[in-house]
């Protein structure tokens, strides 16, 4: 930035110096440009200019167009300016059959016509009257600019607007440097907590760079502004670039006074949009004090449900902002326009063709939330996923299955497939855990039944009352399928209690001496295939019982 404020000062201060120079100035300058011919209401006029000031129009024909015109009358007055050192002009007129002749100190400047007249809706008499005044303060301001008085004035007017420019250029930087310390020491002290509760997920430091960036972009915006108006000062306070600096003025003021003049006149819609805005906030506000207020038990809604209270205060709060969007919508700048609607009909066609999926989760999302069947914490179980509910979101419900993976299904696929729910209570008794196991024909059915009770027994978290029970499944070809029933209220270890299950039943076949089947054999073996006595940690001890009985 240093080296950029270089560069313009010393372009500067070479624009003061060569525009301070006669010959120079009279040789390049383009102290009259031609403006193009335009028509208007079928007429082609072009104005006459002289140092960037319209003096009057002039209509042109086929044999003269307006434009040659124009260029003969400003040459004509710029010669009379440059060639006469006359503190006076005396203008005259002769009235000819082409119209009035004007003379400035006895040279031919302009024939006023009648079609000059016609086009300006006056007397001819009285429009050459105005273009001979006009005529004679160009003249005299032509000389006056580019007198040795105002060409010192001029010089002392650039020093002064570079000194400004080197003043604002200064402050900038200053202010650049002053910002930016305070910029990231204010952001370290507002999100320190932040950035330790969430382990480091939110970084000051990239926080601070950006306001940054956002704080140099406006700098640097204000910065060349403030070069562009500068240069265009400098130009302005000599009159061989005086009209260069009115048209760059022109370039950039008129449009920054239209964004200006159109934001005064919307100040009444905007005042509208911050009315809407407002109450919009409280509204919404109201609706968490009144949710916060039931998530708390302050309020009884009956069998609303606890975990159905962000849900509903978030659709609450969509639907509000919706209906505020609407009555905003005509009081917003530009919605009137053609470009406006054409945009909202863009982004309206782009959703509905490109989110079909989308709506279809989010639907079922709430459907999911209200249709009581799972809640957060619930164990579930949905296809082969088997994981406790974590989160419900529209778009998709997050499971955490028993090997602590994180599942992520949509909840269109949930909506459409069958749930089992292991935490829920249908009854009083809890979930029935059960599992079968194929014994022989010849153990008798009795003792099957008393020895898969007593394995149930032995579980922990498998209930006594009501009292495990035992359901024949099936006759198969080799065995009777047995299928042993307890209930439990720990759906969330159904896993774990299911494994016990297991293993209390191998055991306590083992202690009776009683097998069981495999899946198929031909015949029975010779000796019961059953665990050898060292692997029976229960036989092994009464073994070594009844061998320190018999040495007693």
């Amino acid at each position: 930035m240093i080296q950029l404020l270089r560069s313009m000062l010393t372009l500067t201060a070479a624009i003061a110096v060569f525009s301070s120079g006669p010959s120079w100035a009279q040789d390049t300058a383009p102290s009259a440009p031609t403006t193009q011919a335009e028509e208007v209401e079928g007429v082609f006029k072009s104005a006459v200019i002289v140092d960037g000031n319209e003096l009057f129009y002039l209509r042109g024909s086929s044999a003269l167009p307006a434009s040659e015109r124009v260029a003969n009358v400003q040459d004509r007055i710029i010669a009379l300016a440059e060639n006469s050192n006359t503190e006076t002009v005396v203008i005259t007129e002769d009235i000819t059959d082409a119209g009035i002749v004007l003379f400035a100190n006895g040279q031919e400047i302009t024939v006023v016509t009648s079609s000059d007249a016609e086009l300006e809706k006056m007397e001819i008499v009285v429009l050459a009257k105005l273009q001979g005044e006009a005529i004679r303060d160009a003249i005299l301001n032509y000389r006056s600019d580019r007198s040795d008085e105002a060409r010192v004035s001029g010089a002392i007017d650039a020093i002064l607007w570079i000194a400004g420019f080197s003043l604002f250029s200064f402050v900038l930087i200053w202010l650049r440097r002053k910002l930016k310390h305070r910029i990231t020491k204010v952001v370290h002290r507002h999100f320190a907590d932040v950035e330790t509760a969430t382990n480091a997920q939110v970084q000051a430091e990239a926080i601070a760079a950006l306001i940054r960036f956002g704080v140099n972009f406006v700098l640097l915006a204000i910065f060349f502004l403030g070069t562009y108006y500068f240069l265009s000062f400098v130009l302005l306070a000599f009159a061989e670039t005086r009209y260069i600096a009115q048209i760059l003025l022109t370039y950039v003021t008129v449009p920054v006074l239209n964004i200006i003049l159109g934001f005064i006149r919307y100040i009444p819609n905007i005042i509208t949009l911050g009315v809407i805005a407002l109450m919009t906030q409280y509204i919404v506000k109201g609706f968490r004090v009144f949710f916060d207020a039931v998530e708390a038990g302050s309020f009884d809604l009956g069998d609303f449900e606890r975990h159905w209270i962000n849900p509903t205060f978030n659709i609450i709060r969509a639907v509000v902002i919706l209906i505020a969007l609407v009555f905003s919508f005509p009081y917003i700048p530009g919605s009137d326009s053609a470009a406006f609607q054409g945009l909202t009909l863009l982004i309206g066609a782009m959703l509905s063709l490109g989110s079909n999926s989308v709506v279809g989760n989010i639907l079922s999302g709430l459907f999911v939330i209200y249709r009581r069947s799972t809640s957060i914490g619930d164990r579930i179980q949905i296809g082969e996923h088997v994981g406790d509910v974590v989160q419900i979101k529209l778009m998709e419900t997050h499971l955490k299955s028993i090997k602590n993976e994180l599942i992520s299904i949509p909840n269109a696929q949930l909506l459409n497939s069958e749930v089992i729910n292991y935490t829920k209570k249908v009854d009083g008794s809890g979930l029935l855990v059960h599992t079968t196991v194929g014994i022989g024909y010849e153990e008798p059915p009795e003792k099957v039944d008393a020895m898969l009770i007593e394995a149930a027994h032995r579980t922990k978290g498998l209930k006594n009352r009501p009292e495990p029970f035992v359901l024949w499944s099936a006759l198969a070809d080799y065995a009777t399928n047995y299928q042993i029933n307890a209930y439990t209220t720990r759906g969330a270890s159904i896993p774990r209690i299911k494994s016990d299950l297991h293993r209390n039943i191998v055991a306590v076949f083992t202690e009776n001496h009683v097998q069981i089947m495999t899946p198929s054999y031909i015949a029975d073996p010779a000796e019961p295939k059953i665990p050898d006595h060292k692997w029976n940690g229960q036989l092994a001890h009464e073994e070594q019982l009844a061998t320190a009985e018999k040495a007693d």
